[in-house]
């Protein structure tokens, strides 16, 4: 799925994001505001993972992500 397609609508899609990365917080969610670096650094910081991992994480999660979590 295309990043612009998640990040117009970060407020339906943040439950999705939560369901995967549990130690985000509501705070986090409105930081990030869906804009993909933060939620890499956000998961980098909360999981201490590298960059690296954190942006394949979001890359696997944007790979699975589906059409129908927006309706």
């Amino acid at each position: 799925m295309n990043w612009d397609i998640i990040e117009g609508n970060w407020k339906q899609v943040k439950g999705k994001f939560k369901e995967q990365w549990g130690k985000l917080t509501d705070d986090d969610f409105d930081a990030i505001e869906g804009r993909r670096d933060q939620l890499t650094g956000k998961i980098q910081e909360r999981y201490g993972v590298t960059r690296d991992d954190a942006e394949k994480q979001v890359k696997e999660w944007q790979g699975k992500a589906k059409d129908d979590w927006f309706h």
